[in-house]
């Protein structure tokens, strides 16, 4: 069983993982002809185009492959997820500042518990900085700290603020509201802890990418119901939003573009309690009766997606709602494009994008 202090596992990559990295990271410096004489004939779909890198990249995991995930043990694809994460990293970006600590939220309370997380910041100063807290993507089962090392060291270093990324419980150890539960406490700790942790309070951010995005939208829900003061600003990257139904992505996207049909079964049969959760908001968040009052949000989504359709419904009711809003579908890319900042520039462009984004709404 996963204990909740062993998120600081540190992955360690295999000659053959860094081989694959340095392959990795060159063909995504390639022009885009070069590649696509590896990528084979370019996917085209509802008026999409595949990059590519991705397609490319999409063709190399598959033979780089140990299979499905659901295929697999939970120890196993874990494992899998952290390797795929270390190929598509690029270089390591250096900050000021990384270090793991706990986070003591543990307190009297048996379900509740001290969680592993890493802070980023881009420098060593005094000066009270904004901050992005993020849940990583991987279906509230896979992923880590690791598994988005870099992108949170990208984020801190484009964005000029601190990252801190929390390693919250997964699945099936602790099933559905745990992860939520936990996103909730994170967030309450950094801003009633601000100060001590040399944060501005009012340039509070929440996001994630995937299951992640789904918890920074969940934390906004939560904290806005109880009368509290809600994150500054919510980054969501190809959010999971709605286990109640499929979309017509998943028929055109749920096969053969790295996130399948298939994985996202398994990722929420495992972690939802019962088919009853499948229609709790705080497992799908399109289903919330409110969405006024939410925290001004970027919603970026991947063209060639199965979470595509309802993280773009999610956006547009926060819209309706008078929320403001930007959302941008990266029509060229696929599914989480936010770990591939050393395989395209593409990713490290999207990313940039979503930085501007959570500068402009958090107004630094």
């Amino acid at each position: 069983m996963r204990s909740p202090m062993s998120g600081h596992r540190t992955y360690r990559p295999s000659l053959q993982d860094r081989l694959s990295k340095i392959v990795m990271t060159s063909a995504g410096a390639l022009p885009g002809p070069v590649i696509q004489l590896v990528a084979g004939a370019p996917e085209a779909i509802d008026g999409q185009l595949l990059d590519p890198h991705f397609q490319a990249g999409v063709k190399a995991m598959s033979l780089l492959s140990d299979g499905e995930y659901e295929d697999m043990t939970i120890e196993k694809a874990r494992k899998t997820v952290e390797k795929s994460a270390f190929t598509v990293s690029g270089d390591r970006i250096d900050l000021a500042v990384v270090s793991d600590l706990v986070l003591p939220l543990g307190g009297d309370d048996p379900a509740r518990a001290d969680l592993p997380a890493r802070l980023y910041s881009p420098s060593h100063g005094s000066e009270a900085l904004p901050m992005l807290v993020y849940f990583h993507g991987g279906g509230w089962v896979l992923g880590s700290v690791d598994s988005h090392d870099a992108t949170c060291r990208y984020l801190a270093r484009m964005g000029g603020l601190k990252v801190l990324s929390v390693d919250y419980r997964l699945a099936p150890e602790f099933l559905f509201p745990t992860a939520v539960d936990d996103a909730v406490a994170s967030f309450r700790y950094v801003r009633d802890n601000a100060a001590a942790l040399g944060v501005d309070p009012d340039r509070i951010a929440v996001g994630g990418d995937s299951a992640g995005a789904n918890l920074a939208t969940v934390v906004c829900h939560l904290t806005r119901d109880a009368g509290e003061r809600t994150p500054d600003f919510q980054l969501l990257f190809v959010p999971a939003t709605d286990m109640s139904a499929r979309t017509r992505s998943y028929e055109m996207f749920g096969e053969g573009f790295f996130l399948t049909a298939k994985n996202m079964d398994f990722y929420e049969s495992t972690y939802l309690r019962s088919d009853d959760d499948r229609l709790d908001p705080r497992a799908s968040p399109l289903l919330a009766e409110d969405f006024s009052g939410l925290p001004p949000a970027h919603v970026a989504t991947a063209g060639f997606d199965p979470l595509r359709d309802e993280g773009e419904a999610y956006a547009r009711k926060m819209a309706d709602a008078g929320v403001k809003v930007s959302m941008r579908r990266h029509a060229t890319m696929v599914h989480p494009f936010v770990n591939a900042v050393g395989a395209t520039p593409l990713a490290r462009a999207a990313l940039s994008e979503a930085v501007g984004a959570l500068r402009m709404g958090l107004a630094y």
